[in-house]
């Protein structure tokens, strides 16, 4: 299998290309209350969560990327996130990323193994 091949394996249907750093892939069908914030606490609209990404404080912003990680299927990720918000707040994040932990360090690892990120 090729490098291209692979690394389209990665891609959520509808983006054009795996590594854009300051693009969000926009999709289709995205709701007032993302299905992810499923907590009573958690009931923040679209507007409200992406307010919360944008914070100058960076443990606060991870929190919020952790729990977009953790929780929103892997298509979904990238309609708030961009693979370098993903890197530039990656050793705040991992630690909140519970049970998906593995997944994200195998897909990072795997990229930059490929050569699709700087090691």
């Amino acid at each position: 299998m090729s490098l291209k091949d692979r690394s389209a394996f990665w891609l959520p249907r509808g983006c054009p290309r795996l590594v854009r750093l300051r693009e969000v892939c926009q999709l289709p069908g995205m709701r007032a209350v993302p299905y992810f914030l499923w907590s009573d606490d958690d009931q923040l609209t679209e507007a409200e969560l992406r307010e919360r990404l944008r914070v100058a404080d960076p443990a606060e912003r991870a929190l919020w990327e952790a729990r977009i990680m953790r929780e929103a299927r892997y298509g979904d990720v990238w309609k708030y996130l961009t693979l370098a918000d993903v890197l530039r707040d990656w050793e705040l994040i991992r630690r909140h990323l519970g049970r998906m932990r593995g997944f994200w360090e195998f897909l990072l690892r795997g990229w930059r193994d490929d050569g699709l990120l700087p090691t």
